[in-house]
């Protein structure tokens, strides 16, 4: 799996990679969570296009450009991208807005636990899935 953090607080991204995991290497490759980072909006659409993660966490507020300008540019080139909106602004009118640009889920940085839950459900679904596949598949 591949998440690629989009903060300019280089704490914020460390925290977030410690909390998610690190770059594990167990037994199932499919447990193994690749990271990457920028630290400012304007490069996350040069840095999602190249590794073409299956998270992306963004933060709203940076200096080049803010979070939704660039989920805005993401979504429009892949709309199926799983964003999640990774901030300190609990408002009304900016999760109402990540839910127009079509961002999957809005977490306040005082909770990044939710987190593990979000990627670990997802990772788990795809899986599920992958398996199902396998067996649905398979010749009689």
């Amino acid at each position: 799996m591949k998440i690629l953090i989009v903060d300019d607080s280089v704490r914020i991204r460390k925290l977030i990679i410690t909390l998610l995991g690190g770059k594990q290497h167990p037994v199932c490759k499919e447990n193994v969570i690749e990271f990457f980072e920028c630290e400012d909006g304007s490069n996350a659409l040069s840095h999602y296009k190249a590794i073409l993660p299956d998270w992306v966490l963004m933060d709203i507020s940076m200096k080049n450009m803010n979070g939704f300008d660039a989920a805005t540019q993401i979504k429009q080139e892949y709309p199926k991208a799983n964003i999640i909106i990774v901030t300190n602004y609990d408002e009304p009118r900016l999760r109402h807005k990540a839910k127009e640009i079509g961002i999957k889920h809005y977490v306040l940085k005082e909770n990044l636990p939710v987190l593990q839950n979000i990627i670990t459900a997802k990772k788990n679904r795809t899986i599920l899935e992958s398996k199902t596949k396998r067996v649905h598949h398979t010749p009689s």
